[in-house]
């Protein structure tokens, strides 16, 4: 799938940045290892819907410059406070240059272990490849039905990749797995002999009596 952006090239700089978000545009920067960094305006609601769906895996050619430009989003700043994008990073690749990015993983399928009473846990949510730009996966699909057990792992040795593209996992890293379900068991709780009390308290105050009568009997023989 090929994702294409409109752009122009960004003269204004400073506290004028500002008023270009107020109006609706996002400020942008291009650059690579043989291109200069050229700084870039482009429009904020149709990069974040186009993000939404390429991704930092995909290329994207951005017109409106002197030529065509392929490029991959390297980095993008949100505004912590008020949400959505306010500054983006475009990464120019070379043709027939290896690259170098992480591409996300989205799983399908129902696994036959969550019916035993499981609970499926995506232990990797992306991986790390290297391909030429015309190779890159946008995403790296994992069937989970093979998930038939508590014993049963899925491995990165075992997705399917492409020939050409390398994957810088280690194989035996876990992808996903299901893990049982521990149920809790309350420990009983220990029941109070409430009678017990009651008479082990009696039988110290018996004793207080007796030792506060036997006091007094001595007094009256001193006597």
């Amino acid at each position: 799938m090929s994702f294409s952006l409109t752009v122009e090239e960004r003269k204004e700089r400073g506290k004028k940045v500002s008023t270009l978000r107020e109006g609706g545009k996002l400020p942008a920067v291009m650059y690579g290892p043989k291109e200069e960094a050229v700084s870039l305006v482009i429009d904020r609601v149709q990069f974040e819907n186009l993000f939404k769906e390429a991704g930092e895996s995909s290329i994207i050619t951005l017109e409106g410059l002197d030529k065509p430009k392929d490029v991959l989003v390297q980095d993008v700043a949100f505004d912590a406070r008020r949400g959505g994008a306010i500054h983006v990073d475009f990464y120019a690749i070379e043709a027939g240059k290896k690259v170098t990015v992480n591409v996300p993983i989205e799983f399908e399928g129902e696994s036959p272990a969550l019916k035993l009473g499981g609970t499926l846990t995506k232990v990797l949510h992306e991986i790390e490849i290297t391909s030429v730009p015309k190779d890159l996966p946008q995403a790296i699909v994992v069937d989970v039905s093979s998930l038939e057990d508590f014993e049963s792992r899925i491995f990165v040795k075992d997705l399917s990749i492409a020939d050409g593209v390398d994957v810088s996992n280690d194989p035996e890293d876990v992808v996903a797995l299901v893990q049982e379900v521990q149920e809790e068991i309350e420990e009983p709780v220990e029941q109070v002999d409430m009678d017990a009390i009651e008479v082990e308290e009696k039988g110290k105050d018996g004793e207080e009596g007796e030792g506060a009568e036997g006091e007094a009997d001595d007094e009256q023989q001193k006597d």
